[in-house]
């Protein structure tokens, strides 16, 4: 590009204004500065490699060099963090975080505590304030674990629970329930 006017200041600034409009601004320290001929879009590269950009929109896009990882924040509040392992986040005005991790998992963070987890092989775990936790398994089985039992529910209607005392119960769908004590003697069996 063509310099149409160059100033250097008393500090050691250097400011070259270009002939397409660009202005530069290179500082001692070897940071430099970029405003494209719109006077709206902006980039800095820090001495140290980090890049920051202001878009025309005030998206502003900020790349830490050492961590490899770039951080965008858009006008309306949204932040998105993307690592350099694959990793990204995305942080809502609301509060509400979701993390989408290397493997495609996928971890949502809502601000009444709750958290939902979505895995590649298509399981759900959901956690809830209380700590109860929630799972749905791809093959129609879901668990449920409170801080009294844990119980699974089978497609055909069979639901298996195991209580913090170690006594278990199966009910079938059938209709039949069988009850185990801790150590796994049956102590009731009702045959249909």
């Amino acid at each position: 590009e063509e310099i149409q006017r160059e100033t250097a200041y008393p500090d050691g600034k250097v400011e070259k204004v270009l002939k397409n409009g660009c202005h530069l601004v290179f500082f001692p320290n070897g940071t430099w500065k970029k405003v494209g001929s719109d006077g709206k879009t902006i980039t800095i590269t820090f001495f140290n490699g980090d890049v920051k950009q202001i878009m025309p929109d005030q998206t502003v896009i900020y790349y830490y060099a050492d961590a490899k990882t770039t951080h965008t924040t858009y006008s309306d509040g949204l932040e998105v963090l993307q690592f350099s392992n694959g990793q990204i986040e995305k942080h809502y005005p609301d509060g509400k975080k979701e993390i989408t991790f290397p493997d495609q998992t996928i971890k949502n963070l809502f601000t009444d505590g709750q958290e939902e987890s979505i895995f590649p092989d298509g399981t759900i775990v959901r956690v809830q304030r209380d700590g109860s936790k929630t799972i749905e398994f791809n093959n129609g089985q879901r668990e449920l674990h409170t801080s009294q039992f844990k119980r699974r529910e089978y497609p055909d209607g069979t639901v298996k629970t195991v209580y913090m005392n170690g006594q278990q119960e199966t009910k079938y769908g059938s209709g039949r329930v069988r009850v185990k004590d801790k150590d796994g003697n049956i102590i009731m069996d009702t045959k249909l």
